[in-house]
């Protein structure tokens, strides 16, 4: 499977441990294309229908639900986690998770 930066997988995330997100469910790959085709890891930002406004987070409509990609637990996975890829952001919510990591992690 091609792994596209910005696209939407369905990834496996357990075992986990306190407050990670848990489950089978949508996630953000945010991984540049040089690392997504040389390294068998990919990094993501979990994303959610259950929260609430947060700096951390960037809200948008997925599959006709509310949600939220949880870029405060930015993580690394294997590829393996990967299950199908489900869609991609478009160019508005790709420059707000953009924003938003260049905030928490930058400036």
């Amino acid at each position: 499977m091609e792994i596209v930066q910005y696209g939407v997988y369905l990834i496996n995330l357990d075992p986990t441990v306190g407050y990670e997100i848990k489950k089978t469910r949508p996630c953000l790959v945010i991984s540049p294309p040089e690392l997504n085709s040389s390294l068998k890891t990919v990094m993501i930002a979990p994303m959610t229908t259950r929260s609430h406004e947060y700096p951390s987070r960037v809200a948008l409509r997925f599959e006709g639900k509310q949600a939220w990609i949880v870029l405060d637990q930015i993580r690394t996975v294997d590829r393996v986690r990967l299950i199908k890829e489900l869609g991609k952001l478009d160019a508005r919510h790709i420059r707000k998770v953009k924003d938003v990591i260049k905030e928490m992690l930058v400036e």
